[in-house]
C-alpha cells in the first residue's frame, strides 16, 4: 500500500529446525547417531546419555519411540515415592 507492505508472511529466513536433546541407552545412542545424521550427541549433555534430535529430519514413528524411550529412562531413575505418583512403579 503505497510503496510499502501490511503482511510479512514468508519474507524472513526460515526458522531453525526443532532439536531437542533425549535421554538413550548409550549403546542405543552411538548406533542411532551412526544410522542417522539428524541424531548427535547431546548438546551441553552427557553425551554417553544424551543424544540431540533435530525433529523434522526422521520419521515421526521414530521420533515418538526416541521420546517415549526417553521419558521412560528418566522416570526409572527418579525415587520411588515420584515414580508411584506418576503412575510409575
Amino acid at each position: 500500500m503505497g510503496g510499502g507492505g501490511f503482511w510479512g508472511g514468508g519474507g524472513g529466513p526460515p526458522p531453525p529446525p526443532l532439536r531437542v536433546n533425549l535421554k538413550c541407552d548409550p549403546d542405543d545412542a552411538v548406533r542411532l547417531r551412526e544410522e542417522h545424521p539428524a541424531i548427535a550427541p547431546g548438546y551441553h549433555m552427557n553425551k554417553r546419555h544424551w543424544n540431540t534430535v533435530t525433529v523434522g529430519e526422521l520419521p515421526d514413528r521414530l521420533v515418538r519411540e526416541l521420546v517415549e524411550d526417553s521419558y521412560d529412562l528418566v522416570v526409572a531413575g527418579l525415587p520411588k515415592a515420584v515414580r508411584l505418583r506418576l503412575d510409575r512403579p
